[in-house]
């Protein structure tokens, strides 16, 4: 099933949509329309380490925004059933987060990794640090015994996760981002020039002025508006767990070839 070497655009945009990375995404419409109601109605869970204050409060204007963004479908009236994501608008994102990518390895910049999805996404970023790191970048070190209340953030293959109960954590908090974040002032260690991540990871870093890249899935709308707004600099759509994470090697690949990180 993966696509040998690196793909092309349009081979990439194929793969993602025959492995369901991107097109006719799992995720249900229900499910994404309920997650679009509790962040405007103010549930912080759905907020992803980020503060909308009294902004996005109309879900119908989340709507707008992912279906922009992400190319969920755009009828308020659609609330059951089959929704997208457009695997163009996937590789578009793609692009961009190359560009930040190839200006951390131009400027050999500080760059911290984290995943609150390692069942899906944890080697995609473990092969972007090592492309980076390769480059000439430094990958940030998390500061040792950090802990949440979900669990310890610990580093595993330079990728910042959640540990609890001896297995490796799904959470959206931006709490572990704060607890690193923390860590690293209290210690006058530099803070990283970049921060590329997903789920409440990346929210919080771009939340407290930290260059913030990453991934969202179609029923996780904070960091697309927060990209809208200007907080987090790139967010790529895609479905963050698919049925295997092999799935996702040709993007990574790509991404890494249009970074010049390969």
């Amino acid at each position: 099933m993966p696509i040998p070497g690196t793909p092309s655009r349009a081979e990439l945009v194929d793969h993602l949509v025959r492995t369901r990375i991107a097109g006719d995404v799992a995720t249900p419409r229900e499910n994404n329309l309920s997650h679009y109601r509790k962040l405007a109605n103010g549930d912080r869970h759905y907020w992803l380490g980020l503060e909308f204050g009294d902004r996005w409060r109309d879900e119908q204007d989340v709507l707008a925004v992912m279906a922009e963004r992400v190319g969920v479908n755009d009828d308020a009236e659609y609330r059951y059933g089959q929704d997208t994501i457009d695997p163009e608008l996937t590789v578009d994102a793609l692009d961009r987060m190359a560009a930040r990518l190839r200006k951390a390895a131009d400027g050999q910049q500080r760059v911290l990794f984290a995943t609150g999805h390692p069942g899906g996404l944890l080697d995609v970023h473990r092969a972007t640090a090592a492309a980076l790191r390769a480059a000439g970048c430094e990958i940030v070190v998390i500061p040792e015994g950090l802990q949440t209340e979900e669990g310890y953030v610990w580093q595993l293959a330079d990728v910042a996760v959640l540990e609890h109960g001896a297995s490796l954590w799904h959470t959206h908090s931006g709490e572990p981002m704060k607890a690193i974040l923390t860590a690293l002032g209290n210690s006058s260690r530099p803070l990283p020039d970049l921060v590329v991540a997903d789920h409440g990871w990346a929210g919080y870093a771009g939340q407290h002025g930290v260059d913030s890249v990453g991934y969202a899935d179609s029923n996780d709308p904070a960091l697309f508006l927060a990209e809208a707004e200007g907080t987090v600099q790139v967010v790529v759509p895609l479905d963050d767990h698919v049925v295997s994470p092999r799935h996702y090697d040709p993007m990574t690949a790509y991404l890494l070839a249009e970074a010049g990180l390969s």
